[in-house]
């Protein structure tokens, strides 16, 4: 007999990517990389882009990330700039160094006018938190007609 109360059980570390709404014709969408510790950030990112149309795949760690099969096919890398095992600029020089050329996007608290300019040479764009929706949007936009 139940008694009323209930457990709490934890969510693993990566979003499974969500199921395709169904439409009349398959296009291909634009594949995002989304790197983010903070799952909240992840999943609102992630469900934002997906209303958008893209294909998105997030990952809460460099490591996951690295380990997909499929993350030389993403069209635009989203990371996070300050993560525990790795930074946002040492997963895009990973991808880099594995033959991976497509934009990326880095979202960053560092409002500093030196380190955006540091960083605007590997970056197509650097988003600071709090992220606003329609901003991101613009950004993954103009980065996946680069493609």
């Amino acid at each position: 007999m139940p008694d009323g109360s209930w457990r709490q059980t934890s969510l693993p570390q990566q979003d499974y990517p969500m199921p395709d709404p169904i439409s009349s014709t398959k296009q291909e969408r634009p594949y995002i990389l989304l790197v983010a510790e903070e799952s909240a950030l992840r999943r609102s990112l992630q469900l934002t882009l997906r209303a958008r149309g893209y294909d998105v795949r997030a990952f809460a760690s460099c490591a996951h990330a690295l380990a997909d099969p499929t993350v030389l096919q993403a069209t635009c890398l989203i990371t996070d700039h300050h993560m525990a095992e790795m930074s946002g600029v040492d997963l895009l020089r990973a991808l880099r160094a594995a033959g991976w050329h497509r934009p990326a996007i880095l979202l960053t608290t560092q409002r500093a006018a030196y380190f955006q300019q540091q960083q605007q040479a590997l970056f197509a764009d650097i988003l600071q938190k709090p992220i606003l929706e329609h901003r991101l949007c613009t950004c993954v936009d103009h980065a996946t007609k680069e493609c």
